[in-house]
């Protein structure tokens, strides 16, 4: 102030104002206050006097630091608590938000020299919520920690974490204060960090300006994060002995290993080599080196390299941090300590998915890819653009599936967020391991032993993290669903004889009940699926295939949530699958809904009276790569994929193209398409020709469902050669009877035919009939068809 007086005040987000607390009548050096909850209390530590005044012999027996506790609700009095010479920052303990006014309070105090204590502090209420510290002599206190190199507070959770030196390594504490309890040390880990010959640094009790000024002291840069999926980080920045090389490990204490990193940074001044700035952004973990490198680091998923997000260059700039002076007081913000400003930090998802558009290599893609559906949640807006993404780097993508990795990722996301501990057993990524690497980092793992926790009855982040260590100790990788059992299983299933004979046993037709039921709720997974203002021209239909695949899948998925998730209930379980499928779906149904508007295709479309469109081959490649990554997943599509896939490969592929893809399975024939194509479709030559190949590659039971619909002699005399055949194989070495002539539709003088007609018609006479429900097929047929056969072998004209 103008009469040099020191002030201190609360600042106010709503108001964007300062409330007025105290006021010292001198000019005091300040290096730690804290106010209670209930804004009755004060405490202050400040240095006596400046290096000048010390030097004063009147000054010598004077403590150079004080810490006061005063009164401020009214102003009243003020209570010494501390008169030492080494310095002292304060800190007061919060209860939880909806707590009433306590009638006591409980402050920290942290001495430089390496102890923390507590005081309780007992007030009597007075008129109008007016308080003062109750009269008792000295205050209750208890010792917290002794001995500590290192410590931070965790303001929002109320915790101490803390390092102790224990012979050439150090060992991580915590301590968790409780609004109606006192304390608790409820964690203790292991650590691989230096601490001897250190000087105490504290983070989060107040900022330093002179502490950080001195980067090249011997203080800790270390910092410890926790996510709100129970995720426990230790950043810290190690000392290199190569110049322009940056070296700092991130502990990973709920997954058991540390990684350490070494970036080689770009030739540049040795002064301006500063510490790296450690930042919490719940689901990554940054380090920042201003003008070098900002590097996210996925707390969830750390074990792949390609997760981490490397950004150098333009990408790594934050405008607003300048300089290395940045602290992370708590999830998504940052204190500029210089400047004196503090920021919400974010992820940009316009920056996010530029930067996923411009990259070239493959780890910038993933980590781009994994963070855009993590960290935004798949806003409707951000899933369409990244889908436009995959549509046009299908093939630039070498060391993954983008399509693939975009439903496993998506599906993770949508579901895990529902049921305590699923993440831990669904899939979240396509890959097994990753052998790229990031240019100029270079990347070490590290095995290290999982922290002990003790703890009752605690909810929240430390059951999460429990929960989190105990799965480490099972050999979390092993409990993610996998899909390599269904498809062993659903590969020996396919491979039986026939339809019929898959349905004879228990085991299949609980297999196709599953399927039908969740094939029926699935479907509805969106309004418009199978509306008529449907943009994507999708068919309700059976698919045997499909129904098999994803009654295994049910079945599999639910077995091996019902061994891990026990106390949900098999209730909860069946809905969680039937979300599971549905969603699953839902996104490859989305992909193609997407692709369909953006190369602005009709709904209506499967017609193959002329050829198709530019756009259209797009959809059908793009289709054929969710086929390609499908296949890959062992997962089923919508009913009505393979429908139309199959009529825009008809309608955008040449003959040759179309029948190599039929025979090697990439397209299938299904009854809608192949019925439509040949009742639809006119018989000029080229189209006899593509209705004939077609027709020679159906199977058995799709034939006898579609040939009837293309009234060609060419497909007639198919019917009636496979019907002399059947009937002939019915007959066997059964003895028929004399054949009785009777009296053909048209005369035939042709001995062999006659004979043959009447062998026929006595086998359909002794009940031998083998199209009972074509009753259009018999000896008359075949005699007919023969006839007008050989007439046009002839070149006669049949009448």
């Amino acid at each position: 102030g103008n009469q040099r007086n020191t002030h201190i005040g609360l600042y106010d987000l709503q108001t964007k104002q300062n409330e007025h607390l105290y006021t010292f009548e001198k000019n005091l050096d300040i290096i730690s206050c804290s106010i209670n909850n209930e804004r009755t209390l004060l405490a202050v530590s400040f240095c006596q006097y400046t290096e000048e005044e010390k030097a004063s012999q009147l000054l010598q027996s004077v403590s150079k630091y004080l810490t006061l506790l005063i009164e401020i609700h009214p102003i009243n009095n003020v209570r010494v608590l501390k008169a030492v010479d080494s310095c002292v920052r304060v800190q007061f303990l919060y209860p939880v938000e909806g707590r009433n006014a306590s009638r006591e309070s409980r402050l920290l105090i942290v001495s430089e020299d390496k102890y923390i204590e507590q005081f309780d502090i007992h007030v009597v209420a007075e008129e109008e919520h007016k308080v003062v510290i109750q009269k008792s002599g000295q205050l209750p206190r208890a010792k917290v920690v002794d001995d500590l190199v290192w410590a931070q507070w965790d303001m929002m959770e109320q915790r101490l974490f803390y390092l102790v030196p224990k012979e050439s390594k150090s060992t991580l504490r915590c301590v968790q204060f409780y609004p109606d309890e006192n304390f608790n040390s409820i964690l203790e880990s292991h650590l691989d960090i230096a601490v001897n010959d250190i000087q105490l640094k504290l983070v989060n009790f107040g900022y330093d300006y002179c502490q950080d000024q001195d980067v090249a002291s011997k203080s800790l840069n270390l910092q410890v994060f926790t996510s709100k999926a129970g995720g426990l980080c230790v950043c810290c920045s190690l000392v290199s002995d190569t110049p322009h090389e940056i070296i700092y490990s991130i502990y990973f204490l709920h997954k058991g290993y540390n990684k350490t990193f070494t970036v080689s940074l770009e030739r540049t001044e040795s002064h301006q080599l500063k510490e790296v700035a450690f930042m919490n952004l719940d689901y990554y973990v940054a380090a920042y080196l201003p003008g070098q490198f900002l590097h996210l680091l996925n707390i969830q998923h750390p074990d792949l390299l390609c997760y981490s997000l490397f950004l150098t260059g333009e990408d790594a700039r934050i405008d607003a941090l300048q300089n290395c002076s940045i602290r992370s007081p708590w999830v998504s913000t940052v204190l500029d300590c210089n400047g004196g400003s503090l920021y919400n930090m974010s992820i940009s998802d316009s920056a996010l998915l530029q930067f996923l558009q411009k990259s070239k290599r493959d780890c910038e893609r993933l980590a781009a890819l994994h963070c855009a559906l993590l960290y935004f949640q798949h806003t409707e807006y951000l899933e369409m653009q990244i889908i436009q993404w995959i549509s046009e780097n299908l093939s630039t993508c070498h060391s993954f599936d983008p399509i693939q990795e975009f439903i496993i990722a998506s599906l993770y996301c949508r579901m895990c967020p529902e049921t305590h501990n699923l993440d831990k057993l669904l899939p979240y990524t396509s890959l097994h391991d990753w052998i790229g690497v990031v240019p100029g980092v270079i990347c070490a793992t590290d095995i290290i032993s999982l922290p002990m926790l003790e703890f009752q009855n605690s909810k929240g982040f430390w059951e999460k993290l429990n929960s989190n260590l105990e799965s480490v100790k099972y050999a979390e990788p092993h409990l993610h669903y996998h899909s390599n059992m269904l498809r062993r299983e659903w590969r020996n299933l396919s491979e039986e004889v026939s339809e019929e004979e898959r349905r004879t046993t228990a085991y299949l037709r609980n297999i196709f009940e599953n399927a039908k039921r969740y094939v029926l709720v699935s479907i509805m997974f969106t309004p418009s699926y199978f509306s008529q203002a449907r943009l994507v021209p999708l068919f309700e239909e059976e698919d045997y295939q499909q129904q098999l695949l994803m009654g295994l899948m049910v079945g599999q998925l639910k077995d091996h949530l019902m061994r891990h998730l026990q106390y949900v209930g098999k209730k909860k379980i069946d809905q969680i699958v039937l979300d599971y499928v549905a969603n699953l779906l839902n996104l490859v149904h989305r992909i193609m809904k997407e692709v369909w508007r953006r190369y602005q295709l009709h709904s209506f479309i499967f017609c193959f009276d002329e050829r198709g469109s530019a756009g259209e081959f797009a959809a059908f490649h793009i289709m054929s790569r969710i086929l390609e990554a499908a296949n890959g997943m062992c997962m089923p599509l919508p009913p009505g994929f393979h429908t139309l896939h199959l009529g825009l490969g008809i309608r955008c592929l040449p003959l040759h193209t179309l029948l190599h893809y039929i025979d090697n399975g990439i397209l299938q024939l299904t009854e809608t398409c192949v019925r439509k194509l040949l009742k639809d479709l006119n018989d000029t030559e080229q189209n006899e020709k593509l209705k004939f190949s077609i027709v020679m590659r159906l199977p058995e039971a799709l034939g006898q469902k579609v040939r009837q619909y293309w009234n060609h002699p060419i497909n007639a005399n198919l019917i009636a050669r496979k019907y002399v055949k059947l009937l002939l194989e019915k007959l066997g070495n059964r003895q028929c009877s004399r054949p009785i002539p009777e009296r053909l539709s048209v005369p035939v003088e042709f001995l062999p035919l006659n004979y043959l007609t009447n062998m026929l018609a006595e086998i359909e006479n002794q009940g031998m009939h083998p199209y009972e429900k074509q009753d259009h097929v018999n000896a008359r047929f075949v005699e007919e068809t023969a006839l007008k056969h050989t007439m046009s072998l002839l070149g006669l004209k049949y009448s």
